[in-house]
C-alpha cells in the first residue's frame, strides 16, 4: 500500500529539470516543509477522501452558516488527521502508516469530537473547568505540536513550548520580565477550548480565507494557469535574451500571484528561465538570488498574497479588498526595484569584454498565446471585481473559483471533470496543512503572549531601549521580525510579532495599518533568510551554485526595496504609499511619495549592483547608498538635524547622474 510518488505539492512543475535536480529540491522541500507520505491503494483514497471531504466542508461553511466554534474545531481536527495520515514522525518511516499514527488519528478524532459535542457548556467552563477538560486541553496540545513538527519542522514547536514555559515559570523571572505566573487550570482552558489560543485569530483566518484561496490556488494550478502564465512572460517578452531579466520578473508577478508561494514560484520559473539566463550570460548565484527575489514577490503579490495578508485584515477588521489596496503600490515598487536591477544586471553583462549575444529563443507570438489563454486571467480579475462590489472575500473567491472551473473546460487538456475536480480539491485542502498547523501552534505563542501581557511589556522594553525614537524604534522591530523570520515561516513569524512588535509602533503614534504593514514586509524576509531560506535553497538546486551564496544574492536584489516599509512608519506622508491619506494629505502627495520611493529604489539598486551607465568605483557606491537612504529614508537623517533630507538626495543624485553621462574617452570594461 506504499508508493514512491514525489511529496512536491503539486502547483510545483519539475518537468524541464534532471531527475537528479529534481531529486535535490524535493529533499530541499522536504527538509523545510515535511516529507510527506504518497499512499496508493486503500490508504491513497482514504487520504484523498478525508481531504476531499475537507475542502467540501470548508466550501460548505464559506457559503452556509456554521457556528464560529464548530468551524475552528472541526478545521483544526481535519489539520491533525491529516498530518498524522500525510506526515511520517520520522523520515525512515515513510510511506508507511505505522501504529502509532493510527493511535493519533484516532486521538485527533476523539478531541475534535469532545471540543465539538461539548457546546456552549464547554465554553462556560474555561475558567472553572473539569477535570476531563484539562486531560483533553492537554492532549490537544500535544498532537497540535506534533502535527505541527511532522508538516514544517521542529522549530515552531519548541518555540511554542518555550512561551509555555514562560506562562509557568515567568512568575520567577526578573523585572521587567515578569509577570504573577499561571497554572495548568488557567492556562491549558486558555489555550485549548478559549477563542484566544490555538483556536485563536489565526486559526479562524486559516478556516475561513486561506483554505479557501489554497484550493482556488489548486484550481487554478490544474487548470493549466501557472504554467500559461510563465509562458506568457516569455512570449510578451519576445524571448530576446537581453529580457531573460526581464522575463523572470514578469513571470514572477504572474504566477505569483494565483501562487501566494515563494518556493513554487522559484522553482516553476527557475525550471524554465535558467537555461536563458546562463545562455545570456548570468552566473548560478546571481541567476538563483534573482530567480528567489522573483518567488519572494508571490508572497506580497495582490490578489492571493501569502497567508499573512489575510491576518492582517482580520487583526485590523478592515476587509482583504483594503489589505490589497495597500499592497498594490508597495507591490509595484518591488517589482520596479527588481527590474532596475535586472537593467543594470543586462548593462553589467554586456559590459565584459567576452560578451556575444546569443541568439533569440522561439517563442509563440504573443497575440497568438494571449488569444489562446486569455481565460486564465479572468478569475484573478473577478477576485477584485467582486471586492469591488462589496461581497466578502469568501464569497469572492467561491465565484472566482466556480468561473475558473467553468473555464477550464475551453481547453480539452485542462477540463476539470469530476475525478479531476476532485483531486483537485484534495490538493488544496492538503496543501493547507502546513499553514493550517502553523496557525494552531502559533495560537499557543498568541496565547500565551495575551494572558501573561508580554506583548505590552515588550513593547515598553523597545520604547526604552530606543530612548523613545521613533526611528530607532522602527530599526529594532525591523531587527526583532527579521531575527523572529530566521526561525518561523512568514506566517508564523508575522503572527509572533503582530502581537509583540507591532504596538512598539503603534504607541509612537504610527497607525496600526502601517504598522501591521511594516511587520509583514520584514516577515517576508524570512524567504530569503537562513536557515528557512527555501526559495534561494530551491534556486541553488537548479542553477548548481552555492545555496549560501545564492541567499546573499538574492539578499542583494531583494535589499533596495526592504528599505521601502520605513517609509510607511517614519515618514509622517509616507502611508500615502498604501493608499491611505491623512486629512493633510491629497493625491498629489500620494504621486510625490511614489515618485521620491521610486527614485530611492533606482539609486539603491545601482549601489548594490555597482554600474549605473558606467561601472561605479566604491565612492560612487556610497553616494547613491546615501541618496537613496535619503530619499528613502529621510526620518534617518533627521536625527542628525539635516534639513529636507528628500530634496538634498534629489540634489546629489541629479549631479552623480549627470556626471555619470560626460563623455568618457574609453568606456570602462568590466572584468
Amino acid at each position: 500500500m506504499s508508493g514512491t510518488q514525489s511529496s512536491l505539492p503539486p502547483e510545483i512543475d519539475l518537468g524541464q529539470v534532471d531527475a537528479a535536480t529534481a531529486q535535490r529540491i524535493t529533499q530541499l522541500i522536504e527538509s523545510e516543509e515535511g516529507a510527506a507520505n504518497r499512499f496508493t491503494g486503500v490508504l491513497g483514497y482514504v487520504a484523498t477522501g478525508i481531504a476531499l471531504a475537507m475542502s467540501l466542508f470548508h466550501l460548505w461553511a464559506a457559503w452556509d452558516i456554521v457556528p464560529t466554534t464548530t468551524l475552528r474545531f472541526a478545521h483544526v481536527g481535519f489539520t491533525m488527521v491529516l498530518a498524522f495520515l500525510l506526515y511520517p514522525a520520522m523520515r525512515r518511516f515513510r510511506h508507511r502508516f505505522m501504529p502509532w499514527d493510527w493511535a493519533l488519528v484516532a486521538a485527533g478524532i476523539y478531541v475534535t469530537w469532545y471540543l465539538i459535542s461539548g457546546g456552549d457548556d464547554l465554553q462556560d467552563r474555561i475558567i472553572f473547568p473539569e477535570p476531563m477538560d484539562i486531560v483533553v486541553g492537554w492532549l490537544l496540545i500535544a498532537l497540535v505540536l506534533e502535527a505541527t513538527r511532522r508538516a514544517t519542522g521542529w522549530i515552531m514547536p519548541v518555540v511554542a513550548i518555550a512561551f509555555m514555559l514562560y506562562a509557568f515559570f515567568g512568575n520567577h523571572l526578573p523585572a521587567p520580565w515578569t509577570h504573577r505566573g499561571y497554572d495548568a487550570e488557567r492556562l491549558v482552558p486558555h489555550l485549548s477550548i478559549a477563542l484566544e489560543g490555538i483556536f485563536g485569530t489565526a486559526v479562524d483566518v486559516s478556516a475561513t480565507l486561506i483554505i479557501l484561496f489554497t484550493i482556488y490556488g489548486a484550481i487554478l494550478s490544474n487548470s493549466g494557469a501557472g504554467k500559461y502564465f510563465v509562458d506568457f512572460s516569455f512570449s510578451a517578452t519576445g524571448g530576446k535574451p537581453a529580457s531573460a531579466g526581464r522575463t523572470v520578473v514578469l513571470s514572477a508577478s504572474l504566477r505569483g500571484a494565483p501562487s501566494g508561494s515563494g518556493p513554487a514560484t522559484t522553482v516553476t520559473i527557475g525550471t524554465v528561465a535558467w537555461p536563458m539566463m546562463r545562455q545570456v550570460g548570468y552566473k548560478g548565484d546571481d541567476a538563483g538570488g534573482l530567480l528567489a527575489a522573483g518567488g519572494l514577490g508571490a508572497i506580497i503579490s495582490p490578489p492571493i498574497m501569502g497567508a499573512a495578508a489575510f491576518l492582517i485584515a482580520e487583526y485590523l477588521k478592515i476587509s482583504y479588498l483594503d489589505v490589497l489596496l495597500m499592497a498594490a503600490v508597495p507591490t509595484c515598487l518591488y517589482y520596479a526595484g527588481l527590474l532596475f536591477m535586472v537593467e543594470l544586471d543586462q548593462r553589467r553583462i554586456r559590459g565584459r569584454a567576452d560578451y556575444r549575444e546569443p541568439p533569440p529563443m522561439v517563442v509563440e507570438p504573443v497575440g497568438k498565446m494571449f488569444r489562446r489563454g486569455w481565460y486564465h486571467f479572468t478569475s484573478l480579475i473577478a477576485i477584485i471585481f467582486f471586492m469591488g462590489l462589496g461581497y466578502s472575500a469568501t464569497l469572492a473567491v467561491l465565484y472566482a473559483m466556480g468561473l475558473a472551473v467553468a473555464l477550464s473546460f475551453l481547453s480539452k487538456e485542462h477540463a476539470l471533470w469530476p475525478a479531476k475536480l476532485a483531486r483537485t480539491l484534495a490538493d488544496g485542502a492538503i496543501q493547507s496543512i502546513g499553514i493550517a498547523a502553523t496557525c494552531a501552534c502559533a495560537g499557543i505563542i498568541v496565547g500565551v503572549i495575551t494572558l501573561t501581557g508580554l506583548g505590552l511589556k515588550f513593547s515598553d522594553i523597545a520604547i526604552q531601549a530606543a530612548g523613545g525614537s521613533l526611528v530607532i524604534t522602527a530599526i529594532y522591530t525591523a531587527l526583532i521580525v527579521w531575527v523572529v523570520g530566521l526561525a518561523v515561516p512568514v506566517t508564523a513569524s508575522y503572527i509572533i510579532c503582530a502581537v509583540v512588535a507591532a504596538p512598539a509602533l503603534m504607541k509612537l503614534g504610527v497607525p496600526d495599518y502601517a504598522a501591521h504593514m511594516f511587520v509583514f514586509y520584514y516577515a517576508v524576509l524570512s524567504e530569503v533568510s537562513p536557515p528557512t531560506a527555501l526559495s534561494p535553497f530551491a534556486a541553488a538546486a537548479i542553477t548548481g551554485a552555492g545555496p549560501y551564496r545564492t541567499t546573499l544574492m538574492a539578499w542583494k536584489y531583494t535589499l533596495p526595496a526592504f528599505i521601502l516599509p520605513f517609509v510607511f512608519v517614519t515618514d509622517p506622508e509616507g502611508v500615502g504609499l498604501l493608499l491611505n491619506l491623512t486629512p493633510t494629505m491629497n493625491w498629489g502627495d500620494v504621486a510625490w511619495q511614489i515618485f521620491l520611493a521610486t527614485a530611492g529604489l533606482a539609486a539603491l539598486a545601482a549601489a548594490c549592483q555597482g554600474f549605473a551607465r558606467h561601472a561605479l568605483a566604491a565612492w560612487g557606491r556610497g553616494l547613491l547608498t546615501l541618496v537613496g537612504l535619503m530619499l528613502l529614508f529621510p526620518a534617518l537623517f533627521g536625527l542628525f538635524g539635516l534639513p529636507a533630507p528628500h530634496w538634498v538626495g534629489l540634489a546629489l543624485g541629479a549631479g552623480f547622474l549627470g556626471w555619470q553621462f560626460r563623455p568618457l574617452a574609453v568606456r570602462p570594461r568590466l572584468p
